[in-house]
């Protein structure tokens, strides 16, 4: 009787161990999803996107709070993923502040879908929906409606690329009275 009782809570536990696992799995990969109806660029040329790119308007998250000044700069890695500086000044603190992070193609068919990591082993989507023809704008994404940004290769946009972002947002179902313009004073 004992043994039976101890091969069943060592069942019990190797079957709550793959219960975690598997949990904590469909966790990291419910940050690679996408949004409904957002669909990424059929083709995403990686070497032309690379350089600086201003944040020119996003929504608000905690990463980002209070930040002016953004920018993405993209080089390639070693294992030809993708170096990622985020750069943005803090006015509150006085200083810049600066993360580095990775991105990496998730599927070669979506070329526009790729994950991004600023920690650890935790990667979110970064989704590229609209990119200009000559990428001097884009349209970006995270896993969720909660993520947003517009970004260009210049610290601001014309009014014309401003309301195509609003109206495609918009009809996406991001909530663009939320969004922020971004200040790109000392980016001028």
């Amino acid at each position: 009787m004992k043994r039976s009782v101890s091969k069943s809570i060592a069942s019990n536990r190797i079957a709550i161990k793959r219960i975690v696992i598997l949990l904590g799995c469909a966790l990291l990969t419910a940050c690679l999803g996408k949004p409904e109806g957002v669909t990424p660029v059929a083709t995403l040329d990686q070497q032309r996107y690379l350089g600086t790119w201003y944040e020119v308007a996003r929504l608000d998250h905690s990463f980002e709070r209070g930040l002016s000044n953004v920018t993405a700069d993209y080089s390639v890695r070693d294992d030809g993923g993708l170096r990622v500086i985020n750069r943005g000044y803090s006015a509150e603190e006085g200083a810049w502040q600066q993360a580095e992070g990775k991105a990496y193609t998730i599927d070669n068919a979506q070329p526009g879908h790729l994950k991004v990591s600023f920690f650890g082993p935790f990667y979110g989507s970064y989704i590229v929906f609209e990119l200009d023809d000559n990428y001097q704008y884009a349209f970006v994404s995270g896993n969720t409606s909660n993520y947003l940004w517009l970004l260009a290769r210049t610290p601001t946009v014309s009014e014309r690329v401003k309301q195509r972002f609003l109206q495609s947002a918009e009809a996406l179902g991001f909530n663009v009275d939320e969004l922020i313009f971004v200040d790109q004073t000392l980016n001028l």
